[in-house]
């Protein structure tokens, strides 16, 4: 989302939540690479360990392999999930884990977990909604149009919805993960406490992505109203 008015509430709002967002990142990256070092007693690779917990939970799911790093996910329209360079052929904690997590979404779209159902309704419509929201609230302030202004704001709301609603899919998926790999044996107890803190690392990145879009949603609201107090 662009920001329109370089402003005090730019660097007292969303710049820090910025910060947190890009320590996330680097958090997510230093934890994956510590345990992509460190073997497990099983010797599973990743793509190994998600066909053991889909044969443990009655799945079928192609497993493909995608270029590059960290860009592991589930593709629910095709029912694939897609396993990177450093996850699927390879035997560590972190792959095992990632692995498990994407797994974990398959077993979410299975059992019609409320969640997951909820975001792929909204999915098109925050689309959308972010699209024209920019466009909405530009029009609104620069030609004194309220209505189209709060317009705006209101479709940029749903991309913090969809941020809010994507944290509960993700905690879960993880707990899955981390429920279906002990109830398989594939790790030891102490194995899955590298997991944990794998797929913990993972989650700072959802819940950062939230707060910039939390932020970003209450500066643009700060901005319109008070727009709009000079006006009247």
């Amino acid at each position: 989302m662009p920001f329109f008015f370089v402003d005090y509430w730019y660097l007292i709002l969303v710049v820090p939540a910025l910060l947190v967002s890009i320590w996330a990142q680097f958090k997510v990256k230093s934890t994956f690479q510590k345990y992509s070092q460190v073997g497990t007693r099983s010797g599973m690779t990743g793509r190994q360990a998600s066909e053991a917990i889909q044969r443990e939970n009655g799945l079928q799911v192609p497993i493909e392999r995608t270029p590059g790093s960290m860009t592991d996910h589930y593709d629910p329209r095709g029912n694939v999930i897609r396993l990177s360079e450093t996850v699927g052929d390879v035997a560590s904690i972190s792959a095992i884990g990632v692995a498990a997590h994407e797994t974990g979404h398959a077993l979410q779209y299975r059992d019609q977990y409320a969640p997951v159902k909820l975001r792929t309704v909204i999915y098109p419509v925050t689309n959308f909604a972010c699209t024209i929201s920019p466009l909405l609230i530009l029009v609104g302030l620069v030609a004194s149009i309220s209505f189209l202004a709060y317009l705006g704001v209101a479709f940029y709301s749903l991309s913090f919805l969809f941020q809010l609603i994507t944290l509960p899919v993700e905690f879960n998926a993880s707990t899955r993960a981390v429920a279906a790999l002990r109830a398989g044996g594939i790790l030891t107890e102490e194995e899955l406490d590298g997991v944990k803190k794998v797929l913990t690392a993972a989650a700072l990145t959802y819940v950062a992505a939230m707060l910039v879009s939390l932020m970003n949603l209450l500066r643009l609201v700060l901005i319109v109203v008070g727009r709009g107090r000079r006006n009247n």
